[in-house]
């Protein structure tokens, strides 16, 4: 399912730079619509499978798929630590739908936030929705939900970015950005594009704080 509603991306509107590496974990689930996306970005995009993938990495999308199943490839490749140390120096994680999940209070604790598995539905309840998401524009963005979740509970640094039908969708939270939504499925990379600058901006920090 993609709906090209946006504008394929040019050189001069890439908002990484060439040498920023973001990893998309490639356990399960839809790996290689986002690492498209991401090169269209500017970024150098390689896919995790172990924890030695993760070294230099400046950015990770756990994507979505099957949250039972991404959980279990992370613990049969021994992936937790690498992946806890990524989020404690700092450097920024998108999930997905069942990234949302894996990323949420009840599994990883990336997020203070806990999300309802199939909370939409299953897999015939999947929709498209256009969606007003803080920090893309006045433009909306068609969102594809497919058997996804929302954000049933939040902490108070959880920031909602997109509510459907009164449920948040999209949420942030320090260097984490999560929707319960698949992004990677239209033409459209604006919500990628917070993600890639979050991810520059924390390269960025990191180099500064190096250099002192």
């Amino acid at each position: 399912m993609r709906s090209p509603i946006w504008p394929r991306p040019t050189p001069c509107s890439r908002t990484a730079g060439p040498e920023l590496r973001v990893g998309v974990l490639a356990l399960q689930g839809g790996f290689e619509a986002h690492a498209r996306i991401l090169r269209q970005l500017g970024a150098t995009v390689t896919e995790v499978r172990g924890a030695e993938d993760m070294d230099g990495l400046d950015g990770l999308v756990i994507p979505g798929g099957e949250s039972t199943t991404i959980a279990k490839g992370i613990e049969s490749s021994s992936l937790e630590p690498a992946l806890r140390s990524h989020h404690e120096a700092g450097r920024p994680i998108l999930g997905t739908c069942a990234g949302l999940i894996v990323c949420d209070s009840e599994h990883l604790g990336f997020l203070d936030a806990t999300a309802r598995r199939n909370a939409f539905g299953r897999q015939l309840q999947s929709f498209e929705a256009d969606l007003a998401i803080d920090g893309i524009g006045d433009e909306p963005l068609r969102a594809v939900f497919i058997r996804a979740p929302w954000i049933e509970r939040r902490g108070d640094g959880v920031e909602v970015l997109a509510s459907y039908e009164g449920h948040p969708v999209a949420v942030r939270e320090g260097a984490v950005l999560a929707s319960a939504f698949h992004p990677e499925l239209t033409d459209d990379p604006r919500f990628h594009a917070i993600f890639m600058a979050m991810t520059t901006s924390a390269r960025q920090r990191a180099g500064e704080e190096a250099a002192r």
